[in-house]
């Protein structure tokens, strides 16, 4: 690319910003009477283009270095009109110079550069052009470029300086025309006061006419007025109708007029109207309270044109694909609600067939009325009894849609774990229904406020009334108690204390005192209007009286649909009456139904998102903010609490560590039914915890129960193995099995034989076991309270063994790292209250498991992880214990027999009683590991037994303390009723060295060790 030739500016910049090139055209040559011919004649050949200089050799077309211009008085209208009217004192300008000088410019421009005044041109395309040397490029031009710029600007401001001048007198100019409009408007104020004198003066020219016209006047207004009371008196009759009918709008106007015609001073004389103006000023305040029943109706559903409206919001999936917000009835009517004009009353339909729309005639009726205030004081009064009134009918359509379910409840109290399918199922069902008709009412009746709220602010929007914020303010105290409302719905139905059938009931006190007057059962009705006689004939005809009165006097307070209004009003009588101090449970209340309770109200506030009108005060993303609180200072605790209390019940419940009945329908060999409990209780809290958000405070609680359900577990077997006697401090002391098990060298090879590391063999840690073993033995002696003789403590053993391993087993299934978890266990209680947790969960329900599951993250996994190890870690130990013990039974029995003298003097045909107890106890010990445990561990606990065997009784023959014949005869014998012995045990063992050392005649060389051979013939001297 070629070198970049720098702008003459020295800026870097084509845009004339350097001070050379905002300098003028140089006017040395013209003069400001220059004509136009002469400045045309100077262009020279070729037009503007050429700045009347000759091409530059080569056909190099370049700029003049000078303009030459000149005031032009270029057709009339550039003539001297405006000479002759500038000031005197002030020379005239150039007229039009610069005008002048940019036209030529133009021309040029349109005729050396007209590709760059197009659209289509690139400006860096032209910059590299003008810079580029080749035969293609501009840069030969690049000279005329720059001039042509420079001439350009000063064109520019050579306009600038040429109309300043007459910006400045058009000021004065303007005072004057000022001037002589004032002094215009002063003469046509003078010309109207002559017309009107003119005009008195023809009015007053003929005295006789004014009698005339004053009387003609009288006449006049007589009849206005008896036309006026022939209309008052028809509008009782066309009042009634409008009312009857429906149309408010018109119905008001009617007496709005006729209030206005009534209430004139004129017809404040009439003594004849004094019923009538009574009569209408009654109308007044009973159409102000038809129009606010009428809302109440339509706004909390009482209407039976509500019933599909509601129904609507029943029949929600949310599974299914939900409806766009513009397709919601709701919003429809929003789209097409004007409310910058007058509501039109339509005629031609039924005005309550859409809620909606007749909401909107309601509230422009009052306020046509100014009776806007009245309607939202009243809204706002009753908005907490008719929300109340919602949830009673709400629990009276599902108790009647589910009328067993408190009574079979009450009959038989379902566990709180709730094992009883069927009536788990019918729980569900039932509550499951209170929710989604409790909430599809709910929905529907913020729907009814979003549009009062609209159309309220529509109103004051168009009337421009500054008490906005305290007009439209129903919406926000609806949402107010509509948290109070699902707030106490979750409350009750997770509380587990009280009273099972009304909330706030006193329960039973066994502690009260007898000497103090019982309280008064509130829920007990005493008095019912209903319990009266509907057929009595005096009772109709009370009825048909009361009717005909508010008929005559309030028109369409009582119409044709009074009788289904009257059933309607029995009906919530009934519901109203049901409860006096809350509403009626359908369900037993549990912790456990939290997970039936939430998914619905989520669902809930997220469509009532879609429902927040602007300008409510209601932030819609903070509609869930009230559960993060309930979630922390309510369900939090409880859950805590109840999962301590179920958990203390599976520890503490005296058949808690017995084994269950059923213990085969779980595992192949028996196992405690408190374990089985607490895995129930951790499978119902996992399928729970599903339902809600993925927080790991709520994973917690349960590893919490885990690790306390792991002490006790891990106490109750040291008590097991604990020994009857204390110990120098008063301290229980552990069997020796337990401690060899816990710790030394044998513990270490115990864990090693269990799993075997790659690089050793069973075989040397059998070996390195048995050295281990046989050293103790031979440093103290094995006792009787270091063994475990207690057959069920054994059992007992056995049984947590196999159920530590069960419940690992089963708990490590249940782990599930959550793409939902939520971690706000490292934040404070006290800021949790602010804490997103239930919005901001998105549904991954595709990626999680079908079964329960807990659900955790990397951090809780781990927790989780270490508590299951616990179990795992636990059982292990039990095994482990119960192999050494059993070894140790071995070693009691051989160190006995053989701790003691066998210089008999005659042959005994009997064994030592030692091995005789020695082999019934191995037979009663193997049999009660073979009922309890696993094939595999009976074999791990029984590996290489007779190895043991072997090795002690050759290794400890230090022990004997003297033998004959007749005592190395006895041995053998010993040594075939121990293996007669082990064949009973589960196993191949074969005491074969024993026997070679103890029969053979040389020694025993190559089945003992040095020692125990050197041992062997001391014995054999000694005798």
């Amino acid at each position: 690319m070629s070198r970049t030739r720098p702008p003459p500016n020295g800026s870097g910049y084509l845009n004339g910003n350097s001070s050379q090139h905002l300098q003028r055209f140089d006017f040395d040559t013209s003069s400001r009477d220059t004509s136009a011919d002469e400045r045309s004649r100077s262009r020279g050949p070729g037009g503007y283009g050429g700045f009347g200089e000759p091409a530059a050799p080569g056909g190099r077309i370049r700029a003049p270095g000078r303009l030459d211009r000149a005031q032009a008085n270029r057709r009339s209208r550039d003539g001297g009109a405006w000479d002759s009217s500038r000031s005197r004192s002030r020379p005239a300008p150039m007229s039009h110079r610069g005008g002048t000088q940019v036209e030529d410019i133009s021309r040029y421009i349109d005729q050396q550069w007209s590709f760059m005044s197009s659209q289509s041109c690139i400006p860096v395309k032209v910059a590299l052009q003008l810079n580029d040397p080749s035969s293609l490029g501009l840069m030969d031009q690049y000279d005329q470029f720059q001039e042509t710029h420079r001439q350009l600007q000063n064109a520019l401001k050579v306009i600038v300086n040429e109309h300043h001048q007459g910006f400045n007198s058009s000021i004065g100019t303007f005072h004057t025309i000022q001037a002589a409009i004032h002094s215009s408007q002063h003469r046509v104020r003078t010309l109207r006061s002559g017309l009107v004198a003119a005009k008195g003066s023809l009015a007053t020219t003929k005295p006789e006419l004014k009698a005339f016209a004053q009387g003609s006047q009288e006449y006049d207004g007589m009849l206005q007025t008896l036309s006026i009371i022939e209309t008052l008196q028809a509008v009782p009759e066309v009042l009634e109708a409008e009312i009857s009918e429906k149309r408010f709008l018109a119905a008001v106007d009617t007496l709005q007029d006729a209030l206005r015609q009534i209430r004139n001073p004129e017809m404040e004389e009439i003594g004849a109207l004094t019923d009538l103006r009574v009569y209408l000023s009654n109308q007044e305040h009973s159409l102000t309270d038809i129009l606010i029943e009428e809302l109440h109706s339509h706004l909390y559903l009482k209407s039976p044109y509500c019933e599909e409206r509601w129904k609507s919001h029943a029949r929600y999936d949310s599974t299914k694909t939900a409806v766009a917000p513009d397709q919601r009835p709701l919003h429809v009517f929003l789209e097409s609600f004007d409310g910058t004009k007058p509501m039109q009353e339509d005629t031609t339909r039924n005005p309550e067939a859409e809620t909606f729309y007749y909401i909107q005639l309601l509230i422009e009726s009052l306020n046509k009325m100014s009776r806007l205030d009245v309607a939202v004081d009243a809204i706002e009064q009753r908005l907490p009894v008719e929300l109340f009134s919602v949830v009673e009918r709400s629990h009276a359509e599902v108790e009647q849609r589910h009328p067993n379910t408190l009574r079979a409840g009450l009959r038989k109290r379902i566990d709180v774990l709730g094992t009883k399918d069927q009536a788990e199922s019918e729980k569900k069902a039932t509550l499951e229904d209170l929710l989604t008709t409790l909430y599809a009412k709910f929905e529907a009746i913020a729907e009814g406020h979003c549009v009062l709220h609209g159309v309220i602010a529509a109103i004051l929007r168009r009337e421009n009334l500054l008490d906005g914020p305290t007009l439209n303010r129903s919406f926000r105290e609806m949402w107010k108690l509509l948290q109070s409302e699902i707030r106490s719905l979750l409350h009750d139905h997770l509380a587990t204390s009280g009273d099972v059938s009304h909330r706030g009931g006193q329960a039973n006190d066994p502690g009260a005192s007898i000497f103090k007057p019982k309280p008064r059962d509130r829920n007990r009705r005493i008095f019912k209007l209903t319990d009266t006689d509907a057929k009595s004939t005096d009772l109709a005809t009370e009825r048909e009286d009361l009717e005909f009165i508010l008929r005559a006097s309030v028109p369409g307070l009582v119409n044709a649909n009074s009788r289904d209004n009257t059933k309607k009003q029995h009906h919530d009588e009934l519901v109203s009456d049901r409860s006096a101090t809350g509403h009626k449970l359908l369900v037993e209340p549990s912790i456990f139904n939290m997970a039936i309770l939430l998914p619905p109200s989520l669902d809930f506030l997220h469509r009532l998102q879609e429902v927040v009108p602007r300008g409510s005060t209601v932030v819609a993303s903070t509609l869930t903010s009230f559960l993060d609180d309930f979630l922390v200072n309510v369900f939090y605790p409880q859950l805590d609490e109840t999962l301590m209390d179920l958990c203390s019940r599976c520890l503490n419940d005296t058949d808690a560590f017995q084994p269950d009945p059923k213990w085969q329908e779980h595992s192949q060999r028996p196992i405690f039914r408190g374990v089985i409990r607490f895995y129930e209780i951790m499978e119902r809290v996992c399928t729970m915890l599903d339902a809600l958000p993925h927080d790991q405070s709520f994973s917690q609680l349960l590893i919490s129960q885990m690790r306390t359900y792991y002490d006790r577990c891990f106490t109750w077997s040291k008590s097991l193995l604990q020994r009857s006697q204390l110990n120098q401090d008063d301290q229980p002391r552990m069997r020796l099995a337990a401690e060899l098990a816990t710790s030394g060298a044998i513990q270490s090879v115990v864990a090693d034989l269990l799993s075997p590391p790659a690089d050793t063999t069973a075989s040397a840690l059998i070996a390195e076991e048995n050295t281990a073993l046989i050293s103790l033995a031979q440093t103290r002696v094995i006792e009787e309270a270091d063994l475990i003789h207690d057959r069920k403590a054994l059992a007992a053993l056995c049984t947590l063994h196999t159920s530590m391993k069960w419940l690992a087993a089963r708990t490590k299934a249940l782990a599930f790292i959550s793409p939902r978890a939520i971690d706000n266990t490292t934040t404070s209680r006290s800021t949790n209250h602010h804490t997103r947790r239930w919005t901001n969960s998105t549904s991954l329900s595709s990626t999680l498991p079908s079964t329960p599951y807990l659900p955790l993250n990397a951090a809780t996994n781990e927790e989780f992880e270490a508590v299951t190890f616990s179990f795992t870690e636990l059982s292990g130990l039990i095994l482990r214990t119960l192999h050494i013990d059993l070894r140790l039974h071995l070693l009691h029995g051989v160190s006995t027999s053989l701790r003691k003298s066998y210089v008999l003097t005659q042959p005994y045909m009997d064994p030592d009683p030692s091995i005789l107890a020695l082999t019934s106890s191995l037979a009663t010990y193997c049999g009660g590991l073979e009922t309890h445990l696993l094939a595999s561990q009976v074999e791990y606990i029984l590996i290489s037994l007779d190895s043991l065997a072997n090795t002690a009784l050759i290794e400890l023959v230090g022990l004997v303390q003297g033998m004959d014949t007749h005592g190395r005869e006895r041995m053998k014998l010993n040594v075939l009723v121990l293996q007669q012995g082990f064949k009973g045990l589960k196993g191949e063992f074969e005491l074969g060295k024993a026997g070679e050392f103890w029969g053979a005649d040389g020694g025993g060389e190559g089945v003992a060790s040095e020692e125990a051979i050197v041992g062997l013939k001391k014995l054999g001297a000694g005798s």
